[in-house]
């Protein structure tokens, strides 16, 4: 069985997330998405919460999914979920500079474990969940960047914390 990993904050889960998770879960069996929490990030949205709405937005993609959170080495992760291949998505060059600094720092760590990169489709390319969540704690609308109940969750949430526009 050929097990990915496809790693990642989704603070929120965004329309490029969901289309890399589609893609990648094409090339293999299954496809474990492992939402992490990032010490260099502050999450809007606690891991829980994350995990249920990637569950929910996933629930209709085909293929083996399974929503997972990890605090641990990514590499120490995919190797408790048996995996072989690590997914990760490129939006721009700027990404493709990080990610092959990483895919080679994972990589000397384990070596079994494939990095694919799999290009954002051009039309979600400049989709970042940081984006989304400036844009909505300044009253913006995200509908264009998030699944529909991902953008009610992420307005109810700003105006819970009562920082709407200015």
């Amino acid at each position: 069985m050929r097990i990915g990993v496809y790693p990642g904050t989704f603070d929120p889960v965004t329309l490029g997330h969901m289309d890399i998770i589609r893609r990648g879960a094409k090339l293999v069996d299954r496809l474990v998405i492992g939402v992490t929490t990032n010490p260099s990030k502050s999450p809007m949205f606690s891991v829980e919460e994350r995990m249920a709405m990637v569950r929910r937005e996933t629930a209709e993609v085909d293929g083996a999914i399974e929503v997972v959170s990890f605090d641990s080495l990514l590499m120490e992760f995919a190797e408790r979920q048996g995996a072989g291949i690590i997914v990760r998505g490129l939006r721009a060059v700027a990404d493709f500079e990080y990610e092959y600094q990483m895919a080679g720092m994972n990589q000397q760590l384990n070596d079994r474990i494939e990095t694919v990169f799999l290009m954002a489709d051009v039309s979600l390319q400049p989709i970042a969940s940081r984006l989304v969540k400036e844009i909505a704690l300044y009253g913006g609308d995200i509908s264009r960047f998030v699944p529909p109940l991902v953008a009610g969750e992420v307005a109810a949430r700003v105006e819970r914390l009562g920082r709407r526009g200015s």
